[in-house]
């Protein structure tokens, strides 16, 4: 057991080490969690995502970021979805403009490592946004998504998808997206799963 004591950071001291650093690191009450690379499904399905999303959007007051635009949440996480969106004017914490604030959309491609704080603790702190209203949760092992949309009364809906011809429908930015085009070169392990367009 370690007897060293832990070193907590505010806000400022979190961005102004993380600005200069070469790697991202996310950050939550007091302290900052290191990121790990990630594999080749998992990037191309971030790719994938931004490109289908940015094609549909390039025409509407709507702006796509891929991993490397940072999310701060009211509850006080500071992390790196694997793709946000704003529809409408963004609303950034300062003038660097490195960190979102009002993300309506939130994707993120789930890893093994990842996957239950994705579904639970990062998603409690998303939802402290108010302008976030959907959430879309890629798996990178197999064809499969998980969309929560927030509904009027508060409660989160949510809809899944298996299936290589399923289309997820986001209606927080008027899209439909192919799960064909989300996992396009993605291959899988076992054979049974591999996608071959």
């Amino acid at each position: 057991m370690s007897t060293q004591p832990k070193t907590f950071l505010t806000p400022e001291q979190y961005l102004d080490i993380e600005r200069a650093a070469p790697y991202k690191s996310e950050y939550f009450n007091g302290e900052m969690f290191a990121m790990a690379g990630a594999r080749e499904g998992h990037n191309l399905i971030s790719t994938n995502t931004v490109r289908e999303l940015s094609g549909q959007l390039r025409s509407r007051p709507c702006r796509v970021y891929g991993g490397d635009m940072r999310v701060r949440t009211v509850a006080g996480l500071y992390s790196y979805p694997d793709t946000s969106v704003v529809c409408g004017p963004p609303e950034f914490l300062d003038q660097t403009r490195d960190t979102l604030l009002n993300p309506g959309l939130i994707v993120e491609v789930l890893s093994p490592s990842t996957e239950a704080y994705d579904r639970g603790r990062k998603f409690e702190l998303y939802q402290s946004i108010p302008s976030f209203t959907e959430y879309l949760l890629l798996a990178s092992d197999r064809i499969h998504a998980d969309l929560f949309a927030r509904q009027s009364s508060g409660f989160w809906l949510l809809r899944s998808f298996n299936e290589i011809n399923d289309l997820v429908t986001l209606e927080s930015v008027n899209c439909r997206l192919k799960l064909a085009d989300l996992y396009e070169k993605v291959e899988f392990t076992s054979a049974s799963l591999r996608l071959t367009t």
